[in-house]
Formats: C-alpha cells, structure tokens, sequence
C-alpha cells in the first residue's frame, strides 16, 4: 500500500512540477511500421518525430524491432509533430497532431521500375495578365503494381512544359500525405523536367506552377510522356481556346466556376495530337466549395449531384467520367495555390531586386531538393504549416474528419502559425 501510494504521489508531483514550471513534459508516442509488400512488420527501419514548433528539427529517432514497433518521447508542449520512416531509400510520412499517442504507418518495397504505373489526369491551367502566361500543370498518377512496391529512380516522374516556361515552384502530395515542396530537376532535353520523388503505391499528385512572356496568345504543345486517361485544358472565360489540328478536346461546365474554360480529351494515347492555342487575358476565381451539400446527399442515400461536389464537380452537359471524378477535389482546389503562387513570383522578383543573392524565405521544406539549405527556421515552418492547413481543408472538405476534430488541428496550428510570424516579423535583417 505504501508503495502504491509513493507511485501516486510521484505521479501526482511530477504533473504539478510541469504545470507550474511551464516546462512540457514528455509524452511516448508508439506505433509500427508494416512493410505493404510482404505484409510483415517492417524491422530495423529508421523513424524519426520532426518538431513543427521551432522549425524542422528532429526531436527524437528510433528504429524498429523485430515486430516492426517504436517508441519515441515527443513532448507534450501542443505543437504539431510529423513522423517520417525510412525503408530501402524512400521516405514516409503520417502527421502527429497534439494529443496523439500512437501512429502506424505502412512502407513498401523499392524498385527502379514496377508495373502498373498510369496517369489517371494531366491538367493544364492558365491565367493571363500584364504581358505574363501565369500556369499550373498537374498530374494524378496512380500506382497500381502488385505486390504493392514504390517505385524510386532518378527520374520518377518525367514531364515538359511550354516554351519560354520559367518555374515558379513544384509541389508532390501522396496519397493520405500532405503537400511537400519538391522543386521539379531540368534535365539536358530543352524543356523537359523530371520530378526525384518515389511513386509509392496509390495516387501521387505532382504540381508544377511556371510563369512565361506573353503577348496575347500563345501556342501550347503538351509534349505528353505518358498516355493519361484525361487530359484537361482550364482557363477564364475571357480567354479564348482553339483545338489544333487533330486534337479531338470536347469541351465540359463546371457549375461551381462558371468562369471557367473546361476542355478534355479522354484515353490520350502517345503520339495523339494535344495542342491548342489560347488568347486574351483573364484571371480564375477560386473554386467554390460546397462538400457539405454533398455530404448531405450521401448520407440521406441518394448520388452526389453534378453540382454539390467539393471543389466544383463537373456537371452538364459532359459529366465527369469515372475514375476521374475523384480527382476533380484535388485538382481545382490546386489551382488556388496558382494565385498564391503570383504572388509569392511577385514577391520574389522584388526581393531579389532589393536583396540580390539573399535566398527566398520558402527554401527548404519537408523534402526540399539535394544541397538546397533554408534561409531560416521560421521560413521552414511557416512553408510547413501552409502545407498542412491546405491539406487539413482538404481533409475537411472531403468529410475525412469531424468538425470537433478539424477545430482542435485548426487551433494548434493557428498557435503555432502566430508565433511563427511573430518571430518571422520581429527578427532582425542579415
């Protein structure tokens, strides 16, 4: 009994010594890493916690039994943590957020080149102003190999944008995972990049926003790697687009940006003419969102509507065809990073014109490209919050998580967001 009551008063002593110091004490976040391609645990795998609170610092690592468990000491300080393994070379993630306790994630295989690799969509956005071609490419590409392996080379993913295009920044998001920063590799064939990043198993979406001198039209040649079961051109109502010769484009409405040009060719195959001309100049709204409605329509039994789907689904007189329907989420809310993506062009060519040779506040993120280094720990965590709020709103809007659930990430992160911005805005210039 005394024994029993030692245990309670330390207990009860070591939380008060927390309270009242303000120091954050320690809590243990276990979990287990599966290897997907075998379906064993996954042993021997690093594991590491990356704290968001004070940049992208590592705040514990662990490697894996021979049951594929962790354990690693994460403080109980209400900041959010992000846990990264590593199996054969690739990376693998799975947000922490403030009260968590346990985290399992699922690695696989690697290999150079695995089967069942496609491009579910390739879409093309475009806005135009002031003598400037402002665009976004985007791909979906599913990896459907079985057993399930990441596929992981030099050249992952290989893609071309237009001539005279100058890249403003990439972004690669996995299945589950949250946007990452990941700047596309120009290789030595004039126009054509690649992105280093693995292709696991699911939808890996890529994200290329570029910039090129217009001057009231332009002629666009895709140059498609691959055959894409859609391929979509979207641009403002203001602007005009023309099919080149051969391309079989059939134009779509989405009744939730009706300021906007939707033309698609479905199954493109290699070789398949894709080009088209576009004119004029104009700017796209952000999409309206209207997932509640169609969760509400889900739930009470009936089919989602052509016009309640989240992000603005495709609706008459061409409906969004399956599979590409999912994707339609994704892919207009991603132009919403294009508009901010101006801006951040905007900001950098005064910066740079300013602060010559100064590096951009943006460099350096969850997995930033070999020998890039972060201009400061603030910039990497404010780069990393907007990386996780937009994919909590994804979440969101999908109905993935509770409003109770949403408000409690919401709030940490806001906190988090602040001090950021507050030590951002308080330090001192180089």
């Amino acid at each position: 009994m005394k024994v029993l009551s030692h245990l309670i008063l330390t207990a009860v002593l070591g939380f008060l010594g927390c309270a009242f110091t303000g120091v954050a004490c320690a809590a243990t976040l276990s979990g287990t890493l599966t290897n997907g391609t075998t379906g064993k645990p996954a042993t021997g795998d690093k594991v590491v916690l990356i704290k968001l609170a004070q940049g992208m610092e590592e705040a514990a690592h662990a490697v894996t039994d021979a049951q594929g468990n962790f354990k690693l000491e994460m403080p109980d300080d209400g900041m959010p943590h992000l846990v990264r393994a590593f199996h054969q070379g690739a990376t693998y993630h799975k947000m922490a957020p403030p009260g968590t306790t346990s985290v399992n994630l699922e690695v696989y295989d690697v290999a150079k080149k695995v089967s069942g690799i496609s491009v579910t969509a390739d879409v093309l956005r475009f806005q135009a102003q002031n003598e400037e071609l402002q665009g976004v490419r985007l791909f979906a590409v599913d990896n459907q190999s079985k057993p399930p392996r990441t596929q992981m080379s030099d050249k992952s993913f290989e893609f071309y944008l237009p001539e005279g295009a100058q890249v403003d920044g990439g972004m690669a998001m996995t299945e589950g995972g949250q946007p990452l920063n990941t700047a596309p590799v120009p290789e030595a064939t004039k126009n054509r990049y690649n992105f280093d990043f693995p292709l696991r198993p699911g939808t890996t979406q890529f994200q290329i926003a570029f910039h090129l001198p217009y001057t009231g039209q332009a002629d666009i040649d895709p140059k498609a790697i691959y055959p894409a079961q859609h391929f979509v051109v979207m641009l403002p109502k203001t602007m005009t687009f023309a099919g080149g010769a051969g391309a079989a484009f059939q134009a779509m409405q989405d009744p939730h940006q009706t300021d906007a040009v939707v033309q698609v060719v479905t199954n493109a195959q290699l070789g398949q003419p894709l080009s088209f001309r576009i004119s004029g100049t104009g700017l796209l709204a952000e999409p309206k969102e209207n997932a509640g409605n169609q969760q509400a329509g889900a739930e009470s039994g009936g089919s989602p509507a052509a016009d309640t789907r989240p992000g603005g689904g495709l609706g008459p007189p061409i409906d969004a065809p399956d599979p590409m329907r999912k994707y339609w989420p994704y892919l207009l809310s991603g132009f919403a990073v294009l508009l901010v993506g101006g801006a951040v062009y905007t900001m950098k060519q005064s910066r740079a014109a300013s602060a010559p040779g100064c590096a951009s506040p943006d460099a350096g993120m969850l997995e930033a490209p070999a020998g890039s280094k972060p201009s400061s720990r603030s910039g990497m965590l404010l780069e990393a919050l907007k990386e996780e709020l937009f994919q909590l709103e994804v979440d969101r809007n999908q109905g993935q998580i509770s409003e109770e659930e949403y408000a409690k990430a919401k709030s940490a992160l806001d906190q988090t967001l602040n001090r950021a911005l507050r030590r951002e805005g308080t330090k001192k210039p180089d």
